[in-house]
């Protein structure tokens, strides 16, 4: 599991990119609001797990304060906000085993949660506090608005049983696609599966409400009897008839976009892949801040092969989402994110390799197209909505 310690040592200086439109390592503050919908007559149930759980988060590395409110109109409305140092401690500690457990003695009272994070981009009220150890380094703010394309990226994944990995890639490869329109306001856009041995990983491309895209989904009889299909081939048993086994296999599975940049070109030959770069124990988050520094370095490059690139984190996993106009091996360095060798020699070294297939020597002596073709993923399915 990684540990809160594996985060940004030290917050960047540059100023970011113009090409970036999503980024959780630029040092920014970090500001967590939870909406909460407690049960009614619960609210001291949840007001006593909320203080237990608060005392345990205020030793978390990088936190800095949290409130609990309560609306003034509805009892059963309330809302907890968090400060972070920045964005890397937050996601590690969330995306955690040690959250999933903190968090349980909350979910017996809580009828719906929904989570927002935000960088601090302005604040009022005086100079920024000191913080750190030696009370010399400035809390950062976000240095400009970040522009985007409107989309919302996310990703699952989990895990199938060795030797069923045929099988399981043609069940989700059969499905009929399900309605994009969610609301006036919500859209799914993109779907793309992919496999890595026996990992699956599907990533989504929302305009709009992300949760609303998530729930319509799960509710579509194709989409359901694709899960309940694969159900007996799955390493972590879920029950999606009971609430709790659905909201934790679901939870672990999740797989938040942590960097998003584009080269502000297009191609109608452009191919999406994804690679797969599982990481040594404790050292994901520092693996994607690799991948993510030099997808902003190689975004500034017109000749380059990756129109767009999204990274993907959890824990040990990465994953790098990459749209390329091109054959994928005519430029592996590029493709891989690696744009000189010392920056190659970083990335095996943070590299599980033996998750790749690939002792230890091998790795480290391995050329781009070498880890190119060990870390691709297989594409099972890519499905685009009409107009999207």
């Amino acid at each position: 599991m990684t540990t809160t310690s594996d985060r940004v040592s030290k917050a960047p200086t540059q100023q970011a990119s113009q090409r970036v439109s999503q980024s959780v390592f630029d040092g920014s503050r970090l500001r967590v609001v939870l909406l909460v919908d407690v049960y009614d007559g619960a609210q001291q149930q949840f007001l006593e797990a909320y203080e237990s759980l608060c005392s345990q988060v205020a030793s978390v590395p990088g936190h800095v304060s949290d409130q609990l409110c309560q609306s003034i109109e509805n009892p059963s409305q309330w809302l907890i906000t968090s400060e972070w140092e920045s964005a890397p401690p937050f996601l590690t500690w969330v995306n955690s085993e040690e959250h999933v457990r903190m968090v349980q003695p909350l979910h017996s009272c809580v009828r719906d949660t929904r989570s927002l994070r935000f960088h601090i981009v302005r604040e009022t009220g005086g100079p920024a506090v000191p913080t750190g150890p030696d009370k010399r380094e400035k809390r950062r703010l976000q240095a400009a608005p970040r522009i985007g394309d409107g989309l919302i990226r996310h990703a699952l994944t989990f895990t199938v049983k060795p030797g069923s990995e045929a099988t399981v890639a043609k069940i989700l490869s059969g499905y009929t696609s399900p309605e994009p329109r969610v609301d006036d306001a919500t859209r799914l856009c993109r779907t793309s599966l992919f496999m890595h041995g026996n990992r699956v990983v599907r990533a989504i491309e929302v305009r709009g409400d992300l949760l609303a895209a998530l729930r319509h989904v799960a509710r579509q009889p194709e989409v359901r009897a694709v899960e309940e299909a694969i159900n007996p081939y799955l390493e972590q048993d879920r029950d999606l008839d009971d609430p709790e086994s659905a909201r934790v296999f679901f939870t672990r599975a999740a797989l938040p976009a942590v960097h998003h940049v584009t080269a502000g070109q297009e191609s109608p030959e452009a191919e999406r892949h994804a690679l797969y770069y599982p990481a040594r124990e404790g050292c994901g988050m520092r693996l994607a801040e690799l991948l993510a520094r030099q997808d902003e370095a190689a975004a500034d490059d017109p000749r380059g092969p990756v129109l767009r690139s999204t990274i993907f984190q959890r824990d040990d996993v990465v994953m790098r989402l990459v749209d390329v106009r091109g054959p994928l091996d005519s430029a592996p360095g590029p493709v891989l994110g690696l744009t000189d060798h010392k920056r190659a020699t970083e990335l095996t070294a943070l590299l599980d390799g033996e998750a790749l297939g690939v002792d230890g020597p091998a790795l480290r002596d391995s050329d781009p197209a070498h880890l190119l073709a060990v870390s691709r993923m297989d594409l099972v399915t890519d499905r685009r909505a009409p107009d999207a």
